[in-house]
């Protein structure tokens, strides 16, 4: 690996310094290949950043529309030293080149965090079922291949719920992955990676709080046909179903007769 001798990133080096190991289990994985990673950072380092989150009421709601409640705030590397040092970490080439090892692409890190960053769902929060965005909105060169999703949850009671799902297709059951605190969950994203989190009830000053990394592959512009996210809520009245059903024309033509807007993630 090559290493960034001004750079020294805060991920455990449990992870860093043996990628080669987790290949076989990401290629393994049910019900697609992902790695579940433990005291994925410095413990010190994944507290700082706890207290750098900013607070759920002063981040903009998600545009997940009937699909999702929550709030993201793309732009972390302004929340503070640890926030700042993360974002430099994730977009460095030594964690490019671990993700390369871990995963077998040779993919990097959007430094803008579109759709990404600072994640936090309160009491009530949702987000259904759905696959991805590929191409990205403003490189129509990035095929979007990783979704790197940090949970950052120092008191997490697993009886609240908020795992995250995943599943291949959106009549199977699925794999439920709780959001502890410190856990990194890198997973494929393509057309049948469905994913998400069920409404929780959470107490007073609770909230579950995430920070999601992306990262894209570079491909010919035109080469793949770009889609938008793809819902399939559970336990979905008839008029949701429809508008998940019909979501990309729905997207095509708001962003056609409005521009487009922000993605989303989870």
């Amino acid at each position: 690996m090559t290493v960034e001798p001004a750079l020294s990133i805060p991920v455990s080096a449990r992870w860093l310094h043996e990628p080669a190991s987790l290949l076989p289990v990401f290629l393994a994985a049910e019900p697609f290949p992902l790695l579940v990673l433990d005291d994925f950072l410095e413990d010190g380092f994944a507290h700082e950043l706890v207290a750098e989150f900013p607070r759920v009421d002063i981040m903009p709601r998600s545009r997940d529309y009937v699909f999702g409640k929550k709030h993201e705030l793309s732009s972390i590397e302004g929340a503070g030293p640890a926030s700042t040092l993360f974002h430099m970490a994730m977009t460095s080439e030594m964690f490019r080149s671990f993700l390369h090892e871990a995963t077998g692409f040779d993919l990097f890190v959007d430094p803008s965090f579109h759709g990404g960053g600072f994640h936090q769902g309160a009491d009530g929060s949702f987000l259904d079922m759905h696959v991805d965005f590929n191409v990205h909105p403003l490189h129509p060169d990035w095929l979007r291949t990783l979704n790197i999703l940090l949970y950052l949850n120092p008191r997490w009671d697993e009886a609240w719920g908020g795992r995250l799902l995943v599943k291949k297709r959106p009549e199977e059951e699925a794999r439920a992955i709780a959001p502890l605190f410190n856990r990194a969950v890198i997973m494929l994203t393509h057309e049948h990676t469905y994913h998400g989190y069920r409404m929780m009830r959470l107490p007073p000053g609770i909230t579950r709080r995430s920070i999601a990394t992306y990262a894209y592959r570079q491909v010919a512009e035109g080469e793949v046909t770009p889609r938008t996210t793809g819902w399939a809520p559970e336990h979905a009245g008839p008029l949701k179903r429809f508008f998940a059903r019909h979501y990309d024309t729905l997207v095509r033509a708001k962003n056609r007769w409005l521009g487009s807007g922000t993605a989303h993630n989870r």
